[in-house]
């Protein structure tokens, strides 16, 4: 057992019950205090983010194969990513084994203590990472399926390609943005029916999907591949992604080379990134796939996660009211065979890509994990508390995302993302 994981282990931190951040997670992140203006890397225990540039500058970290502090110094953690798996998980065991209350050297010591800690209100929490390249997938049965009855044949909802291959698209990094960062309403074309030309103007079916993404860790040379047996030593760990999408623009666009437009204007994600080692005690076996894989995206034991998520909306005034709850465990194609079918061609990544799962969708219609299948394609509207209600999402609304691996007493939690929806910026 990974050590850090020990449900046992308890700290001399104050830690809520109930929070998302127990001793057991010990997740990463890059923060700015208010009073300083340089950013550094930083986990977080209960409600206080640690400096780990402040640890490592009292002379820790060198034994776990931290040679230069400087890595936690810096705006991004790609630096201290590049160090490879066994360093994140060594950094991680001595975080744990600092804050454990059985370690009194270190609760009972001032200038061990000075400097070090933040409380969550008096920081700023950045982008993780510098995302260099980004795919999103399309890995959810339910969620594929929901979508070909709508906008197809029922009767075969999948496409022909969709249980041979995890199908995915490269997407824009460079409008994806930490929670928090508000996002303006798309501008694009769009054409209502078949028999009118295209129009311009703000995108009227503004939606969200409910997603995760991981980060790969370790580079690959042009003409690598990753095996799915290799795949978790190259991904660091994961964050909840909200990737919110113009339904309207995309059914313009999306033929012949798909979405483009509708999907380039802000995708959110959770600002503390949870590593797979924290994770490693909610896995389990994901669905049954069929027909049989071929062989290069076979892969033994168990490689889905129990993670629960929901979503929640709020309109402009209104507290935030749930809208779905939905699980990572439904995703029909995992993250070992998604990172395994990106590289079979020969694809070389870099440190700090990101991987979107695509929405994901449980079975019912309270677990449906965008506002097209929660409304139907706006035949179904969501009633909200204050007697409104939404076919897709509208100016000045908040979204809210969440996700909660729980096992026993250990909760590992992913805090939230959270946007709001701006009206459109006028030419």
């Amino acid at each position: 057992m990974i050590k850090a994981n020990d449900p046992s282990i308890r700290t001399w931190l104050p830690v809520k019950d109930g929070s998302d951040f127990p001793i057991q997670n010990i997740p990463f992140g890059i923060f700015k205090p208010h009073n300083r203006t340089n950013p550094r890397a930083g986990t977080r225990i209960g409600d206080l983010v640690i400096d780990l540039a402040a640890i490592a500058s009292k002379g820790y970290f060198t034994d776990e194969g931290i040679e230069n502090r400087e890595v936690f110094y810096k705006d991004t953690l790609n630096e201290f990513i590049a160090l490879g798996k066994p360093v994140w998980r060594a950094v991680r065991n001595k975080i744990s084994d600092i804050f454990d209350y059985d370690n009194e050297e270190f609760w009972n010591t001032d200038d061990f203590k000075q400097g070090i800690f933040h409380q969550i209100q008096d920081v700023d929490l950045l982008m993780p990472v510098q995302v260099g390249d980004y795919t999103d997938f399309y890995s959810s049965i339910e969620h594929a399926t929901n979508v070909g009855k709508m906008f197809r044949d029922p009767k075969n909802a999948l496409l022909p390609n969709w249980k041979h291959i995890p199908v995915g698209y490269h997407g824009r990094a460079s409008s994806i943005v930490v929670s928090g960062t508000n996002v303006h309403r798309p501008m694009g074309q769009t054409r209502p029916s078949d028999d009118e030309l295209p129009m311009f103007g703000p995108s009227k079916q503004l939606d969200f999907e409910l997603e995760m993404a991981f980060i790969t860790g370790k580079e690959t040379n042009l003409g690598d591949r990753i095996s799915t047996e290799e795949a978790a030593d190259h991904i660091f760990g994961m964050v909840l992604f909200n990737d919110l999408s113009a339904r309207d623009i995309q059914k313009w666009e999306y033929v012949p080379l798909g979405p483009f437009l509708s999907k380039n204007f802000g995708s959110v994600i959770s600002p503390w990134v949870v590593t797979l080692d924290a994770l490693e005690p909610f896995k389990l076996q994901g669905p049954n796939q069929e027909p049989e894989v071929l062989p290069y995206l076979k892969y033994e034991g168990a490689a889905n996660y129990d993670i629960q998520l929901e979503v929640l909306l709020a309109g402009e005034g209104q507290e935030p009211h749930r809208i779905c709850r939905s699980n990572f465990k439904y995703m029909y194609w995992n993250i070992h065979q998604q990172l395994a079918h990106q590289t079979v061609s020969g694809c070389n990544i870099n440190i700090g890509d990101m991987y979107a799962s695509g929405t994901i969708s449980g079975p019912t219609p309270s677990s449906f994990g965008s506002m097209l299948e929660l409304s139907w394609r706006g035949t179904k509207p969501i009633a909200m508390p204050d007697g409104s209600e939404r076919k897709f999402i509208s100016d000045n609304d908040t979204l809210i995302m969440r996700g909660k691996a729980e096992k026993g007493k250990v909760r590992i939690g992913f805090g939230e993302v959270k946007t709001k929806i701006l009206p459109a910026k006028e030419f």
